[in-house]
């Protein structure tokens, strides 16, 4: 699996969306400030990393299944 290195580009698209969501959990966690002022943004930034990273999950599957 690791063999090929385009294998890192959806596993780096969802290491951001991971970040960005523990981001925003740990905003909500904690609360305060932060939260108040970003985690509408935070989610909104998650929900977009998500699409790209299906977007570059479904492109990598495409072009692996082409040979």
């Amino acid at each position: 699996m690791f063999d090929d290195p385009l294998v890192f580009i959806p596993i780096g698209a969802v290491l951001v969306v991971a970040l960005i969501l523990l981001t925003g959990i740990g905003g909500f966690a904690k609360g305060g400030e932060f939260n108040r002022k970003n985690a509408n943004k935070l989610m909104r930034w998650r929900i977009y990393a998500q699409a790209v990273a299906i977007a570059v999950i479904l492109g990598y599957i495409w072009f692996r299944s082409r040979g």
